[in-house]
């Protein structure tokens, strides 16, 4: 029997006080985040539009919904109303439509940039020789209404804790040099690395967020 309080308890011991915890919701059911919002959980993530669009009325108005699956572009209309953060922006095209839909909304749209620097060909994002020569001041000047609080990125798929904690840096690295380069902002501050198999490696590399869904809710139910 999972229970959610305890798992969140002992996640929390493990995490800093300034590394945000997004709890991956996704497949869950409205109860199980109902149980995490009562033991103070206010950030939730979900990779579906349509799941997205489902819950928020369901549950409390100040959860702060953080979108973190791969996006279509003409799924964005039904994310941008509803989620605080995209963590998932991984070409040029989404951040047009994102911005675009943001415009209609009167909206300022909170966003990460996806680092694509696993292994594994199927990770979407921008590689980060990519993110380093298109994220200009010139170029990030078009997106009027997008706010752009700093990167994502996964790392391998892998046992080898060398390779993950490698990909780590590779992400950290390139926040460092997008920071320097382009967003010399307060709002570009976040590096959203490490899940519930790689968190503590993330931190270690200066993660300021962590998306953790099993080690709280137990394996995803599908057929919710």
């Amino acid at each position: 029997m999972i229970n959610i309080q305890e798992n969140i308890n002992r996640i929390r011991l493990a995490i800093p006080e300034h590394v945000k915890l997004v709890c991956v919701s996704k497949f869950h059911p409205v109860e199980d985040i109902l149980t995490a919002y009562k033991c103070g959980e206010r950030y939730f993530g979900e990779n579906r539009p349509q799941e997205l669009v489902s819950k928020v009325p369901e549950l409390p108005e100040d959860i702060k919904w953080q979108f973190i699956g791969n996006l279509q572009t003409n799924k964005v209309k039904f994310v941008v109303p509803n989620a605080e953060m995209i963590h998932s922006v991984s070409n040029e095209r989404l951040l047009e439509e994102i911005n675009k839909t943001a415009l209609k909304l009167q909206k300022k749209q909170k966003i990460l940039i996806e680092l694509h620097v696993a292994q594994e060909e199927t990770k979407q994002g921008f590689t980060t020789e990519e993110a380093i020569n298109l994220f200009t001041p010139s170029y990030i000047s078009k997106f009027s209404n997008l706010e752009f609080c700093g990167v994502m990125g996964m790392a391998s798929l892998t046992e080898d804790k060398n390779l993950i904690r490698r990909d780590f840096q590779s992400i950290a690295n390139t926040f460092k040099i997008l920071k320097n380069n382009t967003f010399n902002t307060p709002s570009f501050k976040e590096i959203s690395m490490g899940m519930s198999h790689d968190y503590e490696i993330a931190i270690e590399e200066g993660s300021t967020i962590v998306r953790i869904g099993t080690s709280i809710f137990g394996e995803r139910q599908y057929n919710k």
